[in-house]
């Protein structure tokens, strides 16, 4: 659970920055997305081929630069 300990000198937008920050590092947006709606495993499989398939192809890409 993502939380910051705030001095008396520290100002508010200080503050929420920090937080927002520890709230992306720790994934909890990302998370809550994904549990928005029920995906049906299969779908699930599907998304995460694709997921696999466009970083295999990037990485392609990438050493054809090279």
């Amino acid at each position: 659970m993502p939380g910051i300990i705030l001095s008396d000198s520290d100002n508010f937008d200080y503050a929420l920055r920090k937080f927002k920050k520890q709230v992306e590092k720790s994934g909890i947006l990302s998370e809550l997305k994904k549990r928005q709606h029920y995906e049906k495993p299969s779908i699930q499989k599907k998304k995460k081929e694709a997921a696999a398939r466009k970083r295999l192809m990037k990485k392609m890409r990438k050493m054809q630069m090279m």
